[in-house]
């Protein structure tokens, strides 16, 4: 009897996507870009696009990785850690007050509340709506697929250069030191009542920073997300992608997570990448320029075969 390999392949999908699911469900985790790029594999395993969805996707969760790596490495880099900086910049504003001490006196009841595991939830989402967002442009708008993608890049080597430069303490970690009067840090709070259990992956092996407050990346991610709704696909669904950087801007500041002028960097850093990166994809001489330099090295690689 002949076996279809394409049938193979698309059975294997669903098994690895139901298992996937199910695995999941009782073993809850953070889902990070390798977790996620497994998943998806699987899932277009079963519709036949798992190939041309590696094309695209790969490079972009490898960015990621590399991104993610080099984070790690900044706080061996620079031991400089600002922990007043930040405190003083929301006190100015907020009439010598801090946004995070005000938003837990008004929400935190001593144990997670429904909203403190909805700001969780939509925490948890940093990865998983910039890489849904890559798939919708790759199957709506192909033609910007490579600008919106590189500008995630693109901001987050942007704020991998900040976290080296200018280390920066969240508000739970200066609580933790003293600096300011103790905060809660809800996240443990929600993570522990969630019953969360991390499994080995490639991503768990990356050291953690814990002084990477300045900018914000939530916030920039999200604030790309509706830069990039609104430009390819109207005000309409701008204003519904606006919901998560709104959570976002509150819940983290709420959790001990970021200071308010780290969300107003992080929105910052995100439209500087995207005018940065649409730029160089629009900038015409610049494109000449690279693919001569990709004609060159290929007729020069084709030589040395010769």
């Amino acid at each position: 009897m002949n076996i279809n390999k394409a049938n193979i392949f698309r059975a294997i999908g669903v098994l690895g996507t139901v298992a996937g699911t199910i695995i999941y469900a009782r073993n809850p985790s953070w889902p990070t870009p390798d977790k996620i790029l497994v998943y998806l594999t699987f899932v277009f395993m079963a519709f036949g696009q798992a190939k041309a969805m590696l094309k695209h996707l790969l490079p972009f969760i490898v960015l990621l990785l590399v991104y993610e790596s080099f984070r790690g490495l900044a706080p061996a880099l620079n031991k400089n850690v600002n922990y007043m900086w930040m405190v003083d910049v929301d006190k100015f504003f907020f009439g010598g007050t801090l946004p995070t001490q005000t938003l837990q006196n008004w929400l935190w009841q001593g144990k997670p509340m429904w909203y403190d595991f909805g700001f969780y939830f939509v925490y948890m989402l940093h990865f998983i709506l910039p890489i849904s967002l890559a798939l919708l442009v790759w199957k709506k708008r192909e033609s910007h697929y490579w600008q919106v993608v590189m500008t995630f890049v693109a901001v987050s080597f942007m704020g991998f250069l900040t976290f080296l430069l200018f280390p920066a303490a969240p508000p739970w970690l200066a609580s933790d030191k003293g600096f300011i009067t103790p905060i809660v840090h809800t996240s443990n709070f929600v993570f522990g009542a969630l019953g969360f259990h991390d499994f080995p992956t490639l991503y768990s092996k990356i050291s953690p920073n814990p002084v990477a407050a300045v900018p914000s990346l939530h916030a920039a991610y999200g604030t790309l997300l509706v830069i990039f709704s609104y430009r390819l696909f109207g005000k309409k669904w701008a204003l519904l992608a606006g919901l998560y950087p709104a959570i976002i801007y509150v819940g983290t500041v709420y959790s001990g997570e970021h200071y308010v002028i780290d969300e107003v960097l992080g929105a910052m850093y995100a439209f500087a990448a995207y005018f940065l990166v649409r730029w160089i994809f629009h900038n015409e001489n610049l494109q000449k320029r690279l693919n001569s330099l990709v004609h060159y090295r290929s007729n020069a690689r084709r030589s040395d075969s010769i």
